[in-house]
């Protein structure tokens, strides 16, 4: 049975932050884990970028320690990067730290993953009638609109969460037939107050 690894997860602070929030750098992370390790080459042609960028981006990373070394798949003098987490995480005080080059990390870099999130949908719905009809049916599409109290929703969001990680602790192996990767956006934002809450 092929080795479950554990799903490690980075808290930012305000330094890590700044030297994430770059959209090319976050989308290099999000390649490393999403696509598997690469070199800086092969990040290029992936992204569309130049290979100069990609390696001064990467080793801005590697500094930060968001990616690391992949020895395992290097041959003769290239130079294989890894994602060092499976995730990141941003605290609720780095969202309401005060700093404006805090605060402009935090936008820069919530606006690159919001970025990220429409391109994966539109691509889905681009490509969907390429995929089998079980995923078609399989897929999710949805918006609800509920009310609640700041407590209700974190309760909530908590609940969703760990459904979810109760599914990645039951993936299926590594080449089972018809298993594919799923992306899953989770976005809960208030829209309005009440009435009487603005009066």
């Amino acid at each position: 049975m092929t080795e479950r690894h554990e799903h490690k997860v980075r808290d930012l602070d305000p330094r890590s932050l700044r030297g994430l929030a770059h959209p090319l750098r976050i989308r290099l992370l999000e390649s490393l884990r999403h696509e598997g390790p690469a070199t800086a080459s092969q990040l290029a042609a992936r992204l569309g970028e130049s290979s100069g960028a990609t390696s001064y981006h990467l080793r801005q990373l590697a500094a930060h320690g968001f990616v690391e070394d992949a020895p395992e798949h290097g041959k003769g003098r290239e130079r294989w990067w890894k994602a060092a987490h499976q995730g990141t995480r941003i605290g609720v005080e780095l969202i309401t730290d005060g700093s404006p080059e805090t605060r402009g990390a935090v936008t820069a870099m919530l606006h690159e993953l919001a970025t990220q999130h429409a391109h994966e949908l539109s691509t889905w719905l681009g490509t969907m009638h390429e995929w089998p009809e079980e995923w078609v049916a399989a897929s999710e599409l949805s918006n609800f609109t509920l009310s609640l109290t700041p407590g209700q929703s974190r309760e909530l969001n908590e609940k969703i969460t760990q459904l979810i990680e109760s599914y990645r602790e039951s993936a299926p192996e590594p080449g089972t037939p018809n298993a594919a990767r799923v992306r899953l956006h989770l976005h809960a934002l208030p829209t309005a107050r009440n009435r009487e809450d603005t009066e």
